[in-house]
């Protein structure tokens, strides 16, 4: 049987943010009562929660309710009437929808949703039940984010045609397979006098960097490891081993300031992980769900 599936919206901090959720079938109309928890998945900036699919379709397979929420500014979510993008507003954000929620989800957050995850939890010890970075830990190398900035940058002024578009994604993740058709894409992207536009607010590359979003690099830094070393619930990294994000060196960090938390390296991918490596990923996330996540309640 295919998934319950609905979209449900909910009230970040003065914004309303879009989602997708995914239920197992004996969970019809979206309770999750009996499903075995709540994965909330969290995108990258500059991405929208239907980079997700494919794993929220798994997810509830194996029994599992996946909340894939659209960022303020990103997707069918509200811009912000303030342009705050910082990562203070998307942690409040976060808090207020497991709020709505009414019960505590595992994070799985990708690049921009990871950070957001990593110090949401590591300042609020009692948000989640489990973590999975995806491709990014406090030390996140400089270059890497100069890239995903200029890539962000270079598609302002709009494209031609998804043809365009499918080509410049391509040129910026190699690792990746070129989908054979662009059509998939409009999901991600507003048509408008006859251009095509990324489906998020400009005014997102006016506040720090991406994934970060603090403009302090050393601040930034010296928070997120504190709040990683704060974190005891069940931990795990997923890092591309070709990423140019999330070092060897950062991810050993990482898991020496979280000594319990588990890494999967997979081969061949980039920075952006989920994707490159559908299968590895989510492997490896259903994994850690059955023995670390739901052990973790005996």
């Amino acid at each position: 049987m295919d998934p319950v599936v609905t979209n449900p919206e909910f009230r970040g901090d003065g914004v309303t943010l879009a989602a997708d959720r995914w239920d197992p079938p004996a969970t019809a109309g979206g309770s999750g009562i009996n499903s075995k928890g709540v994965v909330l998945l969290l995108h990258g900036g500059g991405q929208t929660r239907h980079s997700w699919r494919n794993t929220g379709r798994r997810l509830a397979a194996d029994g599992w309710s996946a909340l894939a929420l659209d960022a303020r500014g990103h997707g069918q979510s509200q811009w912000a009437p303030d342009g705050d993008y910082g990562i203070d507003a998307l942690v409040t954000d976060l808090t207020s929808v497991i709020g709505e929620l009414g019960q505590t989800p595992v994070l799985v957050g990708a690049s921009m949703g990871g950070m957001t995850s990593l110090i949401g939890q590591g300042e609020n010890p009692e948000l989640a039940r489990g973590l999975v970075l995806v491709d990014i830990a406090p030390k996140v190398e400089s270059g890497g984010t100069a890239e995903i900035m200029a890539f962000m940058r270079s598609g302002l002024d709009g494209f031609d045609s998804l043809d365009d578009v499918a080509a410049a994604i391509a040129a910026y993740t190699p690792n990746r397979i070129r989908t054979p058709n662009p059509q998939g894409l409009r999901k991600n992207l507003r048509l408008r006098d006859g251009r095509w536009y990324w489906h998020w607010d400009p005014a997102f590359l006016r506040r720090g960097d991406e994934p970060t979003r603090q403009t302090d690099s050393i601040v930034r830094y010296e928070r997120a490891r504190d709040a990683a070393a704060a974190i005891t619930v069940p931990t795990m990294l997923v890092r591309g081993t070709q990423s140019n994000v999330v070092s060897k060196e950062g991810a050993k960090e990482l898991l020496e300031l979280i000594p319990t938390a588990r890494l999967i390296d997979v081969t061949g991918a980039g920075h952006m992980v989920a994707g490159d490596d559908n299968d590895v990923f989510s492997g490896g996330l259903k994994s850690f769900l059955d023995k670390d996540v739901l052990a973790s309640r005996h």
